[in-house]
């Protein structure tokens, strides 16, 4: 398997990961604790970033360096991931204004605003943060 087909496909599964927290922490804030569907959106993504961004430093692109501290590494993630949350956010809202019975199903909007953002946050990722071939020490 080459290089780029292996980090996509490990990407797709620390995708999957961060889907999982997102959709999951969304559903529970908007059902069991009865927030708004947007404020719940701000600390699902957040999490789901979190995790995405250990999984993909540790697995995905763990041969890859970002020249960071890991504090520092975190916080340009963030800010490469926020372009990726623009269009994924875009699309969860705009999921409930065509949808409004959705907002009782949050993961369906998580869902669709995930697949928006993948493609960029790949390729911001792997080129904006991990673009440098970790050397052996």
């Amino acid at each position: 398997m080459s290089r780029l087909r292996r980090e996509v496909v490990l990407f797709a599964v620390g995708g999957l990961l961060g889907f999982i927290v997102d959709a999951g922490i969304a559903q529970g804030l908007v059902r069991m604790a009865g927030w708004n569907v947007y404020t719940a959106r701000v600390v699902s993504f957040l999490s789901a970033a979190t995790v995405t961004w250990w999984w993909n430093r540790n697995h995905t692109f763990a041969q890859r360096d970002s020249g960071r501290s890991q504090g520092a590494e975190w916080i340009r993630w963030m800010g490469l991931m926020a372009v990726g949350a623009v269009i994924n956010n875009g699309i969860y809202i705009l999921v409930f204004e065509a949808f409004p019975a959705l907002r009782a199903w949050p993961a369906v909007a998580v869902a669709a605003g995930s697949v928006g953002g993948s493609v960029a946050n790949f390729l911001f990722a792997r080129t904006l943060l991990f673009g440098a071939t970790k050397t052996p020490a």
